[in-house]
């Protein structure tokens, strides 16, 4: 499932099945794998970080990029920020390989580097 600008997929993307709460935050209603992840029914995301002033660019509940999210934020709730970020970029670029994706994978990064120094 993972892609690049030179490869394809071999079978199409899979996606969570997110309901929004009332706390502006999504519950996953069934589990959601990637590799030897799991994320069980019932986990919440908030969807990605993204500061309000850049909403219009990348929205924070884009349904292209939930299942990327959601795999991050449950890896990185487990301290597992350098599977996190590996995950999460092979699930952005295998759904869009843009400017927008790649700005968002690496900031990511950087934002691990500068917090946790992962």
């Amino acid at each position: 499932m993972i892609a690049s600008r030179k490869t394809s997929l071999r079978r199409p993307i899979v996606y969570p099945i997110l309901c929004p709460n009332n706390d502006n935050k999504y519950v996953n209603k069934s589990p959601f794998e990637y590799k030897d992840c799991i994320v069980p029914e019932g986990y919440i995301t908030n969807g990605a970080n993204i500061p309000r002033i850049f909403w219009s660019i990348v929205p924070p509940f884009k349904p292209k990029y939930m299942h990327a999210v959601l795999i991050h934020d449950y890896l990185c709730d487990k301290e597992q920020y350098k599977k996190a970020d590996e995950y999460f970029k092979e699930l952005l670029f295998a759904a869009e390989y843009s400017f927008i994706t790649y700005t968002m994978v690496m900031l990511v990064k950087i934002y691990h580097k500068l917090k946790y120094g992962e």
